[in-house]
């Protein structure tokens, strides 16, 4: 088993304040995709024009944010509309820096995005220039995607968060490639397995770890020394299965492959989202089966799936449609990476 001693600063400059991998994880995300981007423009892969890539990608960051930030306030905890904080920024949708993104608000927002992109830009000399379909546009973002996915799920895994499921309890041996997480001593409970003595345990060396503050907080500095208590911990936690490894793996390179194979002649307007969709969606739903499901969403949904498996099939079928619409659809087709445009001026 391996014990997770990461922290989630890359560079910290005070005990809460700091670079985050997390954060690092969207830059990178987005610099890849707007290179990407810049590429596909440049070998007439898009009707995106190559002077409007950096327009296009603002858009599609807005649309990533906006929506992540939406749909975790209004999937998983709507308590965060009405939550008045008294730190800066005071209003708890706006608290990004106490985390909660959804992915599947993501998507919801990558495509509204992506018809505000296909609507072009106003040109210096009149007209618009950019104007292309909606689903070429939902094309171009689900075939950049990948890469930022696989970085935030790896950022997961980092910050110890979106834990997988116990595959051994505490003192017992795990698998070898599984993950023994201290961060699940700030989980309810309910999804504990730790014996009364092995509790007893754990709070005494949350009070040696933050002497006179609250168990919470002893807690919260026993996690953020869990390289200095490793040995202590050891016994004491549950091994997992790396649930963010898993879906780095399936959302972002397993889909990422999928795509660029699908993607290497000319296809229809909306055939390449079709397919990110469709197998986003199968792949949460697998995925789901080895994460641990948010505490107040455990309960038990319809056919055993949780909350965000029945988000995916959402998913599923709205990638149903656009690949129906597509297969419909009388537009020429557009891309391929192995086809260099013959138009010289791309």
């Amino acid at each position: 088993m391996w014990f997770h001693t990461l922290s989630p600063f890359a560079v910290r400059l005070t005990e809460s304040f700091g670079v985050r991998w997390y954060g690092l994880s969207y830059v990178a995300g987005f610099l890849i995709a707007y290179a990407l981007m810049r590429w596909m423009a440049r070998r007439g892969l898009t009707l995106i024009p190559i002077d409007r890539v950096t327009d296009a990608l603002m858009w599609l960051v807005l649309g990533t944010l906006v929506g992540g930030r939406l749909g975790y306030c209004l999937f998983y905890d709507r308590s965060l509309f009405s939550l008045v904080i008294d730190a800066p920024p005071w209003w708890g949708v706006l608290a990004i820096n106490h985390g909660g993104m959804a992915s599947h608000g993501a998507v919801v927002g990558l495509i509204l995005a992506c018809w505000r992109i296909s609507r072009g830009w106003r040109g210096e000399r009149g007209g618009i220039e950019g104007r292309c379909s909606w689903l070429h546009v939902m094309d171009v973002a689900a075939f950049i995607a990948p890469p930022g996915v696989m970085l935030g799920r790896l950022a997961n895994f980092v910050n110890g968060e979106l834990l997988g499921r116990i595959v051994a309890d505490p003192g017992q041996k795990g698998p070898w490639w599984s993950v023994q997480y201290p961060h699940e001593l700030g989980l309810p409970a309910s999804q504990l397995r730790q014996t009364p003595e092995q509790w007893a345990e754990i709070e005494r060396l949350a009070a040696q770890a933050a002497p006179g503050r609250t168990l919470g907080q002893g807690i919260d500095a026993l996690v953020a020394q869990s390289s200095k208590y490793a040995d202590q911990l050891r016994p004491l936690i549950s091994a997992r299965a790396p649930s963010q490894l898993v879906q780095a793996a399936c959302e972002g390179v397993l889909l990422g492959i999928v795509l660029w194979l699908a993607w290497m002649t000319p296809r229809k307007p909306g055939v390449i989202s079709g397919v990110f969709l469709l197998g986003y969606g199968l792949q949460r739903i697998g995925t789901e089966f080895v994460r641990l499901p948010d505490a107040h969403l455990a309960v038990p949904r319809p056919m055993g799936l949780t909350y965000g498996q029945w988000l995916s099939v959402a998913i599923i079928a709205i990638g149903a449609t656009v690949l129906l619409a597509a297969s419909r659809s009388k537009a020429s087709v557009i891309g391929g990476w192995r086809v260099r445009s013959a138009d010289p001026s791309r």
